[in-house]
């Protein structure tokens, strides 16, 4: 049988470098997809010399649906009679600060976070359906779980994501596909810099672990690490007239 392969959206990140690495060592083909085809080449041979499998990279802007569909038929024809998985990683994560200073900014924020992944995902839905096999994972944040004052603009994009993906998720399991919603709390990645002090911080290895392990067992949520969730669960509980108070 061919090796399975993963296709990696944004793969420039630390957590999607940290996916492709983990995908390979377990014997799969990767493919790259991101706006900087150079650092994802490069990227792409470390993964042949590393660890023998096959990789590449694909040209891939989120905020440009027009070349959506065309990257993933370069990604099936990759793929060929391979089953083929899907990371979503990419997104943006101005402060509230700077976009309360700059409301500019929130266009970026809803293309990037929200508008780009839906596009790319509605049309790699079909292909799933199609193929009755593979994964598909994608990044969100507890911070899609309630609006809070720190960070209520991104939040929402994520709160928004995870919405879409409830329904994906219920169109791709008549094809038996899992559609797997990750929830990081702060990840020690260039996005979350100068906030060093954060309870719970996770490393890019660690998430990647856990997103790959969801993928094959085909879990529907999981927040990483795992005290999140409780953490969440009382969170969303919080009645509004006291939550609105709180300065979190």
């Amino acid at each position: 049988m061919s090796a399975p392969v993963w296709l990696i959206l944004g793969a420039s990140s630390a957590i999607a470098r940290a996916v492709a690495r983990a995908a390979a060592a377990d014997g799969a083909d990767v493919l790259l997809a991101g706006r900087d085809t150079a650092d994802l080449e490069a990227s792409a041979a470390d993964l042949r010399t590393r660890f023998g499998r096959r990789a590449a990279a694909l040209d891939f802007d989120a905020l440009d649906s027009t070349g959506h569909a065309a990257m993933l038929q370069r990604a099936r024809d990759f793929a060929g009679e391979a089953t083929l998985n899907l990371f979503l990683a990419f997104g943006t994560m101005p402060s509230q600060a700077e976009i309360d200073a700059d409301p500019a900014l929130i266009d970026g924020v809803i293309a990037a976070n929200y508008t780009g992944a839906v596009n790319v995902l509605h049309r790699a839905a079909p292909m799933f359906e199609a193929q009755k096999a593979g994964a598909l994972v994608v990044l969100t944040s507890v911070a899609g779980d309630r609006g809070r004052l720190k960070n209520y603009v991104y939040g929402s994009t994520k709160g928004a994501l995870g919405a879409y993906l409830q329904g994906l998720r219920a169109r791709l399991f008549r094809s038996g596909v899992p559609v797997v919603t990750v929830k990081p709390g702060p990840v020690d990645t260039a996005m979350s810099y100068g906030l060093n002090d954060m309870p719970l911080m996770a490393q890019p290895e660690t998430v990647a672990a856990a997103c790959l392990k969801a993928a094959k067992k085909g879990t529907e949520i999981v927040y990483v690490p795992f005290p999140w969730w409780p953490i969440m669960t009382i969170i969303k509980l919080i009645p509004e007239r006291i939550f609105k108070k709180l300065n979190i």
